[in-house]
């Protein structure tokens, strides 16, 4: 391990200079270039990294369920039409088999990467808001096995959390490598969670559409839809070429509509998803919460909820792994063999088992889960009323494939992104019409109780701190970091000692310094506590640097408060176009920069409108002096700012005026005269004067 993270370190630097270049491209390449590139890099790893998944999948389930089990689950039409074991030749073995492939997952992810813990995709959303850049590589990696092994061993679970991540995942590693702006590494971790998605379900206008629609409940990310249609028909082709391009449920029958009375099906199966959906979020996040509240191990917890879901199987064996191919079985006559009470039961049973699987700490995916509780939804409603009302039809999959779309695409507030996916799935868009009038319905049902199965998302737009900074703060789009960056208290060389920088940042009183290789690029950033673990002697190149994200020098303080927010640091260090390290900003450089900034504006609108703007200075002892603006200032001013000693306020009705503030004000000339006049002159009358 000593000698391997050197070399590691010494691969970094001397692809620095590559890495320069590629990130000075992103950084001046055009919007449609640039995202052409990303698009393509996204989109290839993320069929790359469903197709590790999928076959990692496909070989836990071979090995657990099928070797150790002694059963076969079914398969969708896509991956063989397989109609699965009739029966357990070893049904003591199931709910062990379970209950083991989950005390491994739960092993691992809690030992190495907690933050694989879980569906997945909260994760990825929450990235996006909050840290776009802070997804670990190893998550991925721990992610792929840990939900191979808890679905491949029986756990409910679905593949869309893992892909997603997985995707997301290189997503956040493309912005760390490439330096992207805060909005741009966004959207590359948005686009990563649609094509990984799309790709894995064979969906990838759907999957395009998911990352816009997946962020926010009632919202869109509009600017990521171009960078996923790019990312997910790329990376639909590479896991195509390996996996085939067949629906996951082959090319269903047609459906017509041919009379008004058939949609009144499709209404009642909205309403029942509706609040079956709202039944699947609250009670997958009551077992969430019932786990957080066991006095058991962490690690162990997945296990325990195994063993329960294994032993619900032997009774029910459709609650296993993804059921895509119990879906599958659903839309055929073979319904029919189903026992009716488990073709109602199921709905509920899934909800159980999935809470069981990935809301104790389990790894997998709750859209395959939800996919399924619709599909079994819908085939109840035909079972239940089919012998009563042939206007039913003899078929039951326009109700599956309508009742997967609204369960699932209400309750994880993305419906028109589900219906496409679904669609897309079984290879039909005849149903969209019925599909309208039932995911209407029920994601009406799902708002009004402001629910949603990914507790991740925002609102809306409003609601996300880069797009809220943006509106409070408009100035800062049009203000360059180079104007309010300082000089580098303290710049650690490669070549510099231990005891060098340590004596720097003790005499600069600073915790951390920006490190430089030879040819003054920035590095990465170290810290006192970094150095107090190795030898004075040692030289900084040998001490491992935290990777802070740069700022360039080029770049809009919008950018920069961005960045900062989403950083474990106060300050940041700002680079040229050659990764050239010109200087550092904290919050007070960026608050300092942008009052400068207003000053500056008020100043040139004085210049431009000085018929109707002026900037009034307050006289000691004027009627304005110590009095609320809505006091004493004539009728048709309005203040638009103070500026009283260093500070620049925002004033209200209530601000109290102060002998000495300047007042930035609009009005008419006689207003403005007006206005002059009473902070020009003293309460009785006289205009004050200088001097004794």
């Amino acid at each position: 391990m000593t000698t391997v993270r050197p070399r590691v370190r010494r691969l970094r630097q001397s692809l620095l200079p590559l890495r320069s270049v590629a990130s000075r491209w992103f950084a001046t390449a055009s919007y449609g270039r640039k995202w052409l590139v990303l698009g393509i890099m996204i989109g290839v790893v993320a069929g790359l990294g469903a197709v590790v998944f999928y076959d990692a999948l496909t070989f836990c389930t071979h090995l657990f369920l099928g070797v150790l089990g002694g059963y076969r689950p079914p398969t969708p039409a896509g991956e063989g039409n397989f109609l699965g074991t009739t029966h357990f030749t070893r049904p003591w073995a199931i709910p062990l088999v379970a209950g083991f492939g989950a005390l491994l997952a739960g092993i691992l992810v809690f030992s190495v990467a907690p933050e694989a813990e879980g569906h997945g995709t909260d994760a990825a959303i929450s990235a996006v808001h909050h840290d776009p850049r802070g997804i670990r590589l190893r998550t991925v990696v721990v992610k792929i096995v840990a939900s191979a092994l808890t679905i491949g061993s029986g756990g409910s679970g679905g593949r869309e959390g893992p892909t997603g991540q997985i995707s997301a995942g290189f997503g956040s590693l493309f912005a760390r490598l490439f330096d992207l702006s805060p909005a741009d590494a966004r959207i590359a971790v948005a686009s990563g969670i649609g094509s990984g998605i799309g790709s894995i379900f064979g969906a990838p206008l759907g999957g395009s559409v998911l990352a816009t629609e997946i962020m926010y409940r009632d919202d869109f990310e509009v600017e990521a839809l171009l960078p996923a249609f790019i990312a997910s028909t790329v990376g639909y082709v590479v896991f195509g070429a390996f996996e085939g391009y067949q629906p996951l449920f082959g090319y269903v029958g047609n459906y017509r509509v041919t009379g008004a009375a058939q949609l009144g099906w499709f209404a009642v199966i909205g309403i029942l998803s509706g609040l079956v959906g709202l039944g699947y979020a609250q009670g997958f996040y009551a077992m969430v919460a019932w786990f957080s509240r066991l006095r058991a191990p962490r690690w162990i917890r997945p296990a325990m909820g195994g063993v329960v879901v294994g032993l619900i199987a032997l009774a029910i064996p459709e609650v296993m792994g993804t059921g895509y191919g119990w879906i599958q079985q659903s839309m055929s006559q073979h319904l029919l063999q189903i026992p009716l009470w488990i073709v109602v039961a199921l709905p509920f049973a899934r909800i159980l088992a999935t809470g069981l699987s990935i809301g104790s700490g389990g790894s997998g995916g709750i859209f395959g889960p939800g996919m399924v509780i619709g599909a079994f939804l819908g085939a109840a409603v035909w079972r239940l009323f089919e012998p009563f009302a042939p206007g039913l039809g003899h078929d039951p999959a326009p109700y599956v494939i309508v009742a997967m779309m609204a369960c699932f695409g209400s309750i994880s507030r993305a419906p028109l992104a589900v219906m496409l996916m679904v669609a897309e799935m079984t290879g039909t868009l005849t149903l969209i019409v019925p599909a309208m009038v039932a995911v209407g319905l029920a994601t009406l049902i799902v708002t009004r109780t402001d629910d949603t199965i990914y507790r991740s998302q925002l609102r809306n737009r409003a609601e996300s701190p880069a797009h809220r900074i943006l509106a409070g703060l408009p100035l800062l789009s049009v203000t360059s970091v180079q104007h309010a960056m300082a000089r580098p208290r303290v710049v650690a060389a490669s070549r510099d000692t231990v005891a060098t920088v340590s004596q720097s940042l003790d005499d600069s009183r600073v915790a951390g310094a920006p490190v430089t290789d030879d040819e003054g690029r920035y590095v990465g950033v170290v810290t006192r506590a970094n150095l107090d673990s190795y030898a004075p002697e040692t030289v900084i190149a040998e001490v491992p640097v935290t990777s802070v994200p740069p700022l360039r020098d080029q770049s809009h303080l919008d950018q920069a408060l961005d960045t900062l927010i989403t950083s474990a640091t106060s300050w940041l260090p700002v680079i040229d176009e050659d990764r050239r390290l010109v200087g550092t900003l904290s919050i007070s450089d960026l608050v300092r920069g942008y009052r400068i900034a207003l000053q500056s504006t008020m100043r040139r609108m004085t210049i431009v409108t000085s018929d109707g703007q002026r900037e009034v200075v307050v006289a000691p002892g004027s009627p304005l002096d110590g009095e609320p603006i809505r006091g004493d200032v004539p009728h048709g001013v309005l203040i638009t700012s103070i500026e009283r000693g260093p500070d620049i306020i925002q004033p209200t009705g209530d601000t109290i005026i102060h002998a000495g503030d300047r007042l930035s004000s609009l009005g008419s000339a006689a207003s403005l005269d007006l206005l002059q006049a009473a902070a020009s002159t003293s309460a009785d009358g006289a205009a004050p004067h200088a001097g004794p």
